[in-house]
């Protein structure tokens, strides 16, 4: 059995002396001795499962196994698939980026936005570009004008070490 669906206690695995047992249809049969419980669940050809151990005496219902094994493996599929995992792209310029390749790597940035990703706008600083910090500023300043319809600025422009980045996210 893996990790995600946690461990049950079924039939003779189950320790307690007393047991509250609920049946097929969800009604309570009250609280009965373990071995009254496996007699009904093995008379109508079902498993008795510990479905609440933490309570005094734990709840046990009498259930097809198999069929809950295969259901609660179907819900953890299916919380797996409505999950959304949200990555980070980056997109490097340099403050003498020329305009086509600004425009080039804004199409990449507002393609990232569309798939829902956010997007690390970096302006790298090289040498003596570093006394001009302004230009980068402006770069960054464009990018998120270019922007502003399909996007929020999660970040705002700010050095780190000889790079200036601002993360950008989509709309909601």
């Amino acid at each position: 059995m893996n990790g995600k669906i946690k461990r049950v206690l079924i039939n003779e695995r189950i320790r307690s002396q007393e047991v509250r047992v609920i049946n097929q249809e969800g009604e309570q049969l009250g609280i009965l001795p373990l071995k009254e419980a496996l007699r009904i669940a093995a008379e109508e050809d079902l498993d008795l499962v510990e479905v609440a151990p933490q309570s005094r005496p734990p709840v046990c219902k009498i259930m097809d196994y198999g069929k809950f094994k295969y259901e609660q493996s179907k819900k953890t599929h299916e919380a797996k698939k409505s999950q959304t995992i949200i990555q980070v792209k980056e997109v490097k310029m340099r403050p003498k980026t020329e305009e086509h390749d600004f425009q080039y790597k804004l199409r990449h940035i507002k393609r990232f936005l569309d798939k829902g990703n956010k997007a690390k706008v970096c302006v790298i600083f090289r040498g003596r570009e570093f006394n001009h910090k302004e230009m980068g500023r402006s770069i960054l300043d464009r990018v998120a004008e270019e922007v502003k319809d399909i996007a929020i600025i999660e970040q705002a422009p700010k050095l780190e070490g000889r790079n200036m980045a601002m993360i950008i996210a989509p709309k909601p």
